[in-house]
């Protein structure tokens, strides 16, 4: 039963090793050129500017965004299953999804009606 992983240990096996064998490679015959600019924070060629402690506020819209990304995509999880399997379920599972898809569009309403998705505020 041990036989099956075998090609698969060894794989792994390889690929540690070429992983390691590439990161001593790199310090044996890499320059090493340390300088002040070299550990400096580079933003597209602007200096970047001193940050308050703890990093400053972030706005709230983004954290918003992502959580309707997160809904929508645990929705997309939900029809998957269900078209492939929508055959099966006749009439009962089309009710089902069409109740789950209304109470996601309800949510969705809301949001664009409260201004959730207006990046201009």
């Amino acid at each position: 039963m041990s036989n099956i992983y075998l090609p698969l240990v060894v794989m792994l096996i390889l690929a540690a090793l070429f992983v390691a064998g590439g990161l001593l490679v790199t310090m044996q015959i890499g320059p090493r050129r340390y300088n002040r600019s070299k550990y400096d924070s580079y933003e597209c060629g602007i200096q970047p500017t001193p940050q308050p402690i703890g990093g400053g506020r972030f706005p709230v819209k983004y954290y918003i965004t992502a959580m309707l990304f997160i809904v929508f995509d645990i929705e997309i999880v939900f029809l998957y299953p269900w078209a492939v399997t929508y055959d099966g379920m006749g009439w009962w599972g089309l009710v089902i999804m069409i109740l789950f898809i209304d109470a996601v569009l309800v949510a969705f309403w809301y949001v664009i009606r409260r201004g959730g998705l207006e990046w201009d505020q």
